[in-house]
């Protein structure tokens, strides 16, 4: 997959593959939809950040699903 490329595709990618990875609970609360191309650098940045690593300390893991929410499109 060419992440390199803003797509609504590589958007649903990426997130998918963060819930898995840090095992999001609730995982309505984090939907491909809740994002759009401005913020696609921010969210491969994240991307990477969290495939990078094995495990997550619980600040680690908070402050990534903030800074997510921080990315979301403004309804």
């Amino acid at each position: 997959m060419n992440l390199t490329e803003k797509s609504s595709e590589n958007v649903e990618y990426m997130i998918e593959q963060i819930k898995e990875k840090l095992k999001v609970i609730n995982i309505g609360a984090i939907k491909p939809s809740h994002f759009d191309g401005e913020m696609y650098e921010e969210l491969r940045d994240i991307y990477e950040h969290v495939m990078k690593k094995d495990t997550f300390s619980p600040r680690e893991m908070q402050a990534i699903v903030e800074e997510l929410g921080n990315l979301r499109k403004e309804s």
